[in-house]
C-alpha cells in the first residue's frame, strides 16, 4: 500500500476517531483511484486535476450514482488536504473540482385514507402487539418523530392533560413537541395494558422491548409495522416510521402549516432539510389541477 494513503488512514483514526468501517470505505475509494490512475500512467502521489475530472467521467460511465461519485470525490478531496497540509504536495488537484449534487428524492408518504387503514389493522393484531403498534403509530404520525426518538420516550413524557412532550433530538438537542389527545390516549392505553410493575415512575420505557430493561428495537418495531401493513392491504415497504415522519409534515405542509413551524416540530437544523416537502406539496397541487381542472386536458 502507498506509505502516504497509510498515513492517512492513521490519521483518520487518530485525530478524528474515525471507526474501522470509515477507514475502510476510504481505503477502497483512494485505492480504486489509484488503480485507474495506474492505467493512466500515473500514481495517487501524481494526480493532476486532468486526471481527477477523467476519473469522475469514468465513474459516470460505470453508472455510478451521483451521491457514490460524490463520496468518492470527498475522499480524494480529503486525502489531498492532508498531503497539503503535512507538505508532502504544494497544491491540491482537487480543490477546483465540483461535487457531482445528487437529485433530491422525494420522501414517500401515506394518504390520510392510508394511515387510517393502518391504524385500524393495528388495532386488530393479537395481544400486546395492537396497543404497542397503535401507540406507535399515533404517536408518530401526530408528531413526526424519529424512530430514536419515539423509542427513547419514557413513560413520564406522557402525562394525563399535558398537551406538549419533551423530545431529545439529534445532538441531544431538546423541543417541545405539541401531543394530540387521540394520540395521548393510545399511549396511555398502552400503559394500561402494561400492568406491572405499578407506578408509570419506575418504568424506563414507553415501548420497552423483550427484557423491560431495554427499550423495543427498530427491528421490533419495523415487525409491528409490517404485520400492521399486511392486515391493511398495504405494501409493508411502504410502512416504516420515516413514512409516518414524512406523512405528517407532508400533511401538515398541505392544510396550511408554514416551513418554519414545521421545520420546529421536526427538529431540523437548517430550513433547507424541510423545503423538500414544498416539492411534495407543489406535486399534489399539480396532480390535483390535472384531475379537477376543465381543460387540464385539452389537447394543444
Amino acid at each position: 500500500m502507498d506509505r502516504h494513503l497509510e498515513a492517512f488512514l492513521e490519521m483518520l483514526a487518530a485525530e478524528r476517531d474515525a471507526a474501522f468501517n470509515t477507514r475502510e470505505a476510504y481505503r477502497a475509494d483512494l485505492e480504486d483511484f489509484a488503480a485507474f490512475a495506474a492505467g493512466d500512467g500515473s500514481t495517487l502521489m501524481g494526480a493532476t486535476p486532468a486526471l481527477l475530472r477523467a476519473y469522475l467521467g469514468s465513474l459516470r460511465a460505470r453508472g455510478l450514482a451521483a451521491r457514490s461519485q460524490a463520496r468518492r470525490l470527498s475522499a480524494l478531496r480529503q486525502f489531498y488536504r492532508f498531503l497539503l497540509r503535512e507538505g508532502i504536495r504544494a497544491e491540491d488537484p482537487s480543490a477546483g473540482l465540483d461535487s457531482p449534487r445528487p437529485s433530491k428524492k422525494l420522501p414517500k408518504y401515506l394518504d390520510p385514507a392510508e394511515i387510517v387503514a393502518l391504524l385500524e389493522a393495528a388495532a386488530r393484531l393479537p395481544g400486546q402487539a395492537g396497543p404497542t403498534a397503535v401507540a406507535a403509530l399515533e404517536l408518530l404520525y401526530a408528531t413526526g418523530l424519529r424512530v430514536s426518538e419515539l423509542l427513547a420516550l419514557s413513560p413520564a413524557a406522557i402525562t394525563a392533560g399535558e398537551a406538549m412532550i419533551l423530545v431529545r433530538g439529534k445532538g441531544g438537542k431538546e423541543r417541545i413537541v405539541p401531543l394530540s389527545p387521540i394520540a395521548a390516549a393510545a399511549a396511555e392505553r398502552l400503559l394500561a395494558g402494561q400492568g406491572k410493575p405499578a407506578g408509570r415512575e419506575s418504568r424506563r420505557w414507553l415501548f420497552p422491548g423483550r427484557d423491560p430493561r431495554r427499550p423495543l428495537t427498530r427491528q421490533g418495531l419495523a415487525l409491528l409495522f409490517k404485520q400492521a401493513a399486511l392486515a391493511a392491504g398495504l405494501d409493508p415497504a411502504l410502512v416504516s416510521p420515516h413514512v409516518l415522519r414524512h406523512s405528517f409534515a407532508t400533511h401538515l405542509l398541505a392544510n396550511g402549516a408554514d416551513l418554519r413551524s414545521l421545520q420546529t416540530l421536526l427538529g431540523h437544523s437548517a430550513i433547507a432539510t424541510t423545503e423538500i416537502y414544498t416539492h411534495v406539496s407543489a406535486g399534489r397541487l399539480q396532480a390535483a389541477v390535472a384531475r379537477h381542472h376543465p381543460l387540464a386536458r385539452r389537447r394543444s
